[in-house]
This record gives structure tokens, sequence and C-alpha cells, in this order.
């Protein structure tokens, strides 16, 4: 029971034992009220029934019949979000200009109403608003604002199983006095960090088939997966005119799509610089004054014996690797968990036929007998 039923009942108390002393007086003076209240409260009852028992505050009901116009409380709300250091006679005056009456005092009865009597107050409200707005970039800013954005430095690429996305790239060694210039073909599953490496003198379209015919393709179809896409820069050994570039006609013909970065941007081939780096820094830069090489097959030994040291015994540091080697992340990582069988002759087992895939032929690329010496 709320006090304003409380209040109601007492009342009708006093109606009640008035009536039944039949002593006007007397019922007041033990109900605590005076004749003139007791002759208001009978008045309203008789009148209003129950609800003339209730107390009505005194005052207009709803809204006050001397309030601002709704227009003019809009132009003084309006007035005070542009200009939110104004005080009530100074938006007074500003509105007067306008053609819109209103006194100092009715203006601030609208800050009143909505929470605004203070300096402080209205510049709150002024920085809600322009948080709340909406604002179209241009395509400039919006380049800017992620050049210099947090999130924007910290995307990944993402490839969610082995085979998903394959990075392949061109490292310029070195030079070896009469000979010219070494250059290393790369390629590394993105999503196991599975690399492979290979030693040329040139750095021509059939050196990078070459990587994928004979290194990259036989790995994976020894697990029976499957390279959807590899991505690449824009370089001449890997892109052409798809209907007569030895690379494109490859991949197309290993039914592989064929992705490539912007152009002046190798953050979008990361991982594979990445594994450049690695590279040099573990493997070229120590072996470089380390051993003294003579023919381009001594360094690929060499650096065969890195990469079976990388993939299988290294642990990784790279994003979702969590210190596992790549060749454990490569079979972790494959559509299928079960290993397939293979056949006696050398093939691979194509799943669910009797049949098996005759071994891939392998590409030579140009020959080339010059001595080699590292940077």
């Amino acid at each position: 029971m709320t006090a304003t039923d409380k209040v109601a009942r007492r009342k009708l108390s006093l109606l009640d034992l008035a009536k039944d002393l039949d002593n006007v007086s007397r019922a007041c003076r033990v109900m605590g009220y005076s004749r003139q209240q007791f002759y208001e409260i009978r008045r309203n009852f008789q009148t209003f029934g129950a609800d003339g028992l209730i107390d009505r505050m005194p005052g207009a009901k709803g809204p006050h019949p001397n309030r601002v116009a709704a227009e003019i409380e809009a132009a003084i709300l309006d007035h005070a979000l542009e200009h939110p250091c104004h005080g009530p006679t100074r938006v007074e005056q500003e509105l007067r200009l306008k053609g819109i009456q209103v006194s100092s005092g009715g203006v601030r009865g609208v800050w009143q109403r909505h929470g605004l009597l203070t300096k402080h107050e209205r510049l709150l409200r002024l920085e809600t608003s322009t948080a709340e707005r909406k604002i179209e970039l241009s395509d400039e800013q919006v380049r800017l604002l992620e050049r210099f954005s947090p999130e924007f430095r910290e995307r990944h690429i993402e490839a969610p199983q082995t085979g998903s996305l394959v990075a392949v790239d061109t490292f310029h060694v070195g030079t070896l006095k009469g000979v010219g210039k070494l250059y290393l073909q790369t390629a590394i599953d993105c999503h196991s960090r599975f690399g492979f490496a290979r030693l040329y003198t040139s750095k021509l379209p059939i050196t990078a088939v070459h990587l994928m015919n004979n290194d990259v393709l036989p790995k994976f179809e020894a697990h029976d997966a499957k390279i959807k896409t590899v991505l690449s820069d824009n370089g001449r050994e890997f892109c052409g005119r798809p209907d007569r570039h030895p690379y494109e006609l490859f991949l197309q013909l290993e039914e592989i799509e064929h992705r490539t970065t912007r152009v002046k941007r190798p953050q979008s081939n990361g991982i594979v610089e990445r594994f450049h780096r690695t590279l040099l820094d573990e493997h070229f830069r120590v072996e470089g004054r380390r051993t003294w090489f003579e023919t381009v097959e001594e360094m690929q030994v060499v650096l065969d014996d890195y990469l079976e040291g990388y993939n299988q015994r290294r642990p990784h540091q790279g994003r979702g690797m969590n210190g596992r080697t790549p060749a454990t992340a490569f079979v972790d990582g494959l559509p299928n968990a079960d290993p397939k069988p293979t056949s006696s002759e050398g093939g691979t087992a194509v799943p669910g036929k009797g049949l098996s895939r005759p071994k891939r032929k392998e590409v030579r690329p140009v020959e080339n007998t010059a001595q080699i010496m590292t940077t």
C-alpha cells in the first residue's frame, strides 16, 4: 500500500467516525483534522467519490500554459548545440535577430527540462552529438587512415588448411665473379610454413615451373593434398599472357588459382618475405663465411640440409604455429586426417579408385656449370 492510499483510507475513516459519533468536532479531535479540512474532504468525497480522497498537487496539469512553443524550443536546442558556451541572455539576443521572440527565462527553462543548465552539460551534449555523427570518407582518407591504423597493420594472411595458399617469390642471393647473379626460387605453404627453395643462375619462368613441378607438387601429392591458390608478386617469372606464359600455363594445367599482390606492396606476401629473411640470416650469411662453394650443386646440397632441419626439427614461432615444426603443422592441416596408401609402383593412389597416378615428369631448367661464390 502506497502513502497515497494510506492518506485516502485515513480520510475515509474520518468520515465514518464523524457519522458514527454524530459529532464532527469530536471526530476531528480524534483523527487530528480541523473542521475546515473535514468539510473540504466531505465535499470532495461527495463530488468525486473515492478519487476525491486522493491529494492533488496544486498547479497546472500537463504542460504549463506559458511554456514556449515547440518550434522555439527546437531553435533554442539547436543554438545550444552550435554555441554551447552562450548564456541565456546571449541566446535571447541571437534568436531575436532571427525573428524568434523568447525571454532569457524561457531559454533557461528549456535548458532545465533537457538537463543543459550548465556550460559543461551543453559541451558534453555537443561531444556526444559529434561522436554519433556519421562521416563519409573519401578513398584517399580511407587509405591514409588504414596506413596508420593498428588494426590495418595487424591484419594477417589467412590459410585455414594445408594447400589453401602457397606463396612463391624470387630472391637475389648474390653474384659470382665470372658467372653473374644467383637467384633463389622459394615457395612456402602459408598454413604450415613448410618451405621449398632451389638455386638458379637466372629467374626465367622455367625456373619457377621447375620448383613447383619437381619439389612442391610432389610433396602435396604424397599426402593426397591439392594446392588451391598460389600467391606471387607481379614479377615477369610469374606473370604474363595467360595463353603464352609458361608459369601461367602450368598453373592452368594443374587447376591452381593464381593471385598476385599489389604493385610495390611486398607486405601482401609477407610470409614468403619473412622466409627469405630467415634463409638469409640463418643460412646464407653463415654458410657464405664458413664454406667455400665452387658449384651450384654444392650450395644446393647444403641448402637442402638446412631445409630438412627447418621443416622437420626447427620449432616455428610464426602466428598460429604454437612452437610446432612445419612438418607437423603440414600433416595436422591436411583436409583429411587419414593418410592415403600409395601404389607399389611408386604412383600415388587416387581416392575412391583402384588406380594410381603416374609419377610426375621432371622439368629441367637451363643447365649452368658456372662456379658460384656468395656475397
